[in-house]
């Protein structure tokens, strides 16, 4: 294994998150807290008002069940979304027992085609109507058309069958449109604060929206369907153990120890956004000219969490695989976002008709896929050096 001399990733942690973190030890009340509330707000703000209710969460996956949960999402319904995503996307959709539609993505991006979405949703409406919710992914923070797949959810929505839009932005903080911002588009949004997002609390995420009915189910649901959070039950006159249980909730709340470190990433996250923005204008100067690379989509308002460069196939004499694995060879960290879940055993025994045949353009643009190290605290010369090594294998291999 050669010696890593560009990471594929490196958080941008300073002596803030590490005293924020002291501060809630000093503190000795370790779970959901004020820290949770105040990052809470500090999100909500972040994505330009006060209508927007965020809810903190331990992962993006957890955010996105409760956000089908409350939805409607269940046994006998179903989803709609991309196959080029992680997978828990599609896998939070089977924890509720409900079914998943696939659609393939646009040529000229990795966003979920909103023609194959009507397509899916006309023959639903043929066979009873089973879709709940459309979960568009803004894959490396390009935004999917949401004009178009809002229309789309209000087209075919009925008065016993309301369609929703769950946006799965966890790439997409801060990614913004004329319209406003990822995760507050649809009706529901969600993030992620893995350690390789845009912003991080090592593991958690964030669900949006504007519906107050939407984010009091969720509320209750994320802490064992509860009525009361933890956090007013120890610190209110009224007594801890007076609470009711009104649904079959989770243990999906964010503790205030990694909610400390979100509230000082939030701060900095445009600041993140510049940083990595200069680091992409490196990247796309740098290959402009060169035919066997094809730059990724460069939408206004992208928050650039991932640079994914595509090979020109017919330009090399290797494949992605290959050049893939001799970046690695000279100590660059890469990685592939993503393999499309039709490659994946379960998926594969569950929908026999889920192949990569029936979705040519996940397939072709997963085939070509290298994901660039793209970080705040990426230097110049680290860019250089994965600039470099690229130019020479290409020219190495070149057809």
């Amino acid at each position: 294994m050669a010696e890593i001399k560009v990471p594929f990733h490196r958080a941008a942690i300073t002596n803030e998150e590490k005293q924020a973190v002291m501060d809630v030890l000093d503190s000795l009340w370790l779970t959901t807290g004020k820290y949770a509330l105040e990052f809470e707000r500090k999100f909500s703000e972040s994505l330009g008002g006060q209508d927007i209710i965020s809810l903190a969460v331990n992962s993006n996956t957890s955010g996105m069940i409760l956000a089908m949960e409350a939805c409607g999402v269940k046994e006998g319904k179903a989803v709609i979304t991309t196959p080029y995503t992680f997978v828990s996307t599609a896998t939070c959709a089977r924890h509720l027992g409900a079914d998943v539609y696939f659609a393939d993505i646009e040529k000229d991006s990795y966003s979920i085609d909103p023609e194959k979405i009507e397509e899916l949703l006309k023959k639903d409406a043929e066979q009873g109507h089973k879709v709940k919710a459309i979960v568009p992914v803004h894959i490396a923070g390009n935004l999917c058309n949401m004009k178009k797949i809002n229309e789309l959810a209000e087209k075919y929505s009925t008065p016993e069958n309301k369609i929703y839009v769950i946006e799965d932005a966890a790439h997409a903080y801060p990614s913004r449109t004329k319209d406003g911002f990822a995760g507050t588009l649809g009706d529901i949004g969600v993030f992620s604060f893995y350690v390789t997002k845009t912003i991080t609390t090592a593991e958690g995420g964030m669900v949006t929206t504007r519906n107050k009915d939407l984010a009091k189910r969720m509320t209750i649901m994320r802490m064992h369907g509860m009525d009361r959070t933890t956090w007013d039950r120890y610190t209110s006159p009224r007594a801890s153990w007076e609470y009711d249980i009104v649904a079959p909730g989770y243990k999906f709340n964010l503790p205030d120890i990694l909610a400390a470190i979100g509230c000082k990433q939030v701060e900095r996250a445009e600041l993140f956004f510049e940083e990595r923005k200069e680091r992409v204008r490196q990247y796309n100067e740098a290959f402009k000219d060169l035919d066997f690379i094809q730059l990724p989509p460069d939408q206004e308002g992208n928050a650039w969490h991932l640079y994914l460069m595509r090979i020109v196939s017919d330009k090399l004499k290797i494949d992605r695989t290959e050049f893939a694995k001799k970046l690695q060879e000279r100590g660059i960290g890469i990685s592939v976002h993503f393999i499309p879940l039709f490659h994946f055993t379960y998926w594969k025994e569950l929908y026999k008709d889920f192949t990569a045949e029936n979705y040519p353009v996940a397939e072709d643009h997963y085939s070509r896929t290298i994901s660039l190290p793209l970080y705040p605290d990426m230097t110049k010369e680290q860019c250089d050096y994965v600039i470099e090594a690229i130019k020479e294998i290409g020219m190495e291999n070149h057809a």
